[in-house]
This record gives C-alpha cells, structure tokens and sequence, in this order.
C-alpha cells in the first residue's frame, strides 16, 4: 500500500505534495512522488525539475516519510501515470492539486483530473492552493 501524489513544481503540486506528505505520516504509509515528463523539454526547464525534485527529497526527508520519486517519461499522459502507480503499488489514496477556475471553467474539470476521479483504483484527495 501506499499513497501516490502527482507533482510539478507548481502552487497546486506543491500543496498537493503537501497534502500527501501529512496523509502518509497520518496513514504510515510510503509517499509516491509521479512526476510526469513527455521527454521533449528543454535541458534548462529539466535542469529546474532536478532542482526542484532535489528540495521535494529533502523535504521528506527531514519529515521522515518513506518515499520514492517516480520521473517518468514514457510519453503517456498524467492521467495513465498515476492511475498505472496507483494499480501497480495497490495505493490506498491518490492526491492531486487542481487548478483555480473562473466560475464558467468551474463547469468544465480539467480532463487529466476528471480522468484520475472517473478511473482511479482508489480514492482520491483533490486539493487547491489557498488564495491570498
């Protein structure tokens, strides 16, 4: 079992990290960080992604949550990513940041998050960074 998080360096994957770390000290459960890559970047943007899976790392690390940091660059979509980690490892939770939305955009849920809610082999913890 474990508990599998989708990240980007973003305000949303960043509170969603968040979240996933205090479930898995909360579960005592092992944390999987996906981070999905199409492989096509430029080398200064994956320059930026190592920094920043770098303090993701030490982060954990001085929590004191077991992890594993998962970059896969596959070529499939978010969506298949976690959903694929969330079957393979038999994860107990997903969590995922979302987006804020215009209330017309609240209408529409990005497509990757519907997919991940539709489709996944468990719950998942949807959450959003707070507006300042």
């Amino acid at each position: 079992m474990g508990i599998v998080v989708g990240y980007l360096a973003t305000p949303e994957g960043r509170v969603a990290l968040e979240a996933a770390a205090a479930e898995a000290q909360a579960r005592a459960e092992r944390l999987v960080v996906v981070v999905s890559d199409r492989g096509d970047e430029a080398e200064e943007t994956r320059h930026d992604l190592e920094a920043a899976l770098d303090e993701v790392r030490k982060d954990l690390d001085e929590r004191g949550v077991p992890y594993e940091v998962r970059l896969l660059t596959r070529g499939r979509d978010v969506a298949e990513d976690l959903i694929g980690t969330a079957e393979e490892i038999g994860a107990s939770l997903i969590v995922i940041g979302l987006r804020r939305r215009s209330p017309v955009g609240k209408l529409i849920l990005g497509a990757n998050a519907q997919r991940i809610l539709l489709d996944a082999p468990c719950p998942v913890m949807a959450v959003k960074p707070n507006v300042s």
